[in-house]
């Protein structure tokens, strides 16, 4: 028997398990990333989107406050309705540390739009837009948090033509403010 064809074939055989199974492991590995990035995009979606379900019944309430029998319990219930508290345990379940950080500012900053609407703020009212528009400016910093996490990649006001992501510069109501003594 000749050991050189013996060992010649052994190693190659080696090199090619080895070179299959790395390769293997390496797709797979590729796959989980994949998966885990697919699954933070549908949890990042899901929060704003709640939080937008939430803020769109707010606005609601706030354009005739006076309708509602029971402001807190109507406001507090948007919360609820919309699904933002789950939302907002699988975000910090899920999330970079970056997003979970912009994700509870702007639910911060909901609650205290929440809480101005359950005090009676009108949606015309210079205590509505003291916490509207901080809730604004924290939705686009979270957006820009889950921009910047797959690409890197950086969106400011002025890409839009806007001085702020709060929108204090284009509410005509705030722009009034300092003239009537807001």
């Amino acid at each position: 028997m000749d050991w050189g064809t013996l060992v010649a074939t052994v190693s190659g055989g080696s090199i090619a398990i080895t070179g299959t199974v790395l390769a293997d492991y390496l797709r797979h590995r590729h796959e989980d990333d994949r998966g885990v990035g697919a699954r933070r995009r549908a949890v990042y979606i899901e929060f704003i989107s709640a939080a937008g379900a939430c803020h769109a019944r707010l606005r609601h309430i706030a354009q005739d406050p006076v309708a509602e029998p029971d402001l807190d319990s109507a406001t507090r219930a948007a919360l609820s309705d919309a699904g933002i508290y789950e939302a907002r345990e699988r975000l910090f379940i899920d999330a970079t540390t970056d997003v979970a950080g912009a994700g509870q500012l702007m639910f911060e900053r909901l609650r205290g739009l929440q809480r101005a609407i359950a005090a009676g703020a009108s949606i015309s009212s210079a205590a509505f837009h003291d916490a509207y528009h901080p809730y604004i400016g924290s939705v686009w910093v979270y957006r820009v948090a889950v921009r910047e996490e797959p690409e890197g990649r950086s969106l400011s006001p002025e890409a839009f033509g806007w001085d702020g992501w709060d929108g204090t510069d284009r509410c005509a109501i705030c722009r009034e403010a300092p003239a009537s003594g807001r």
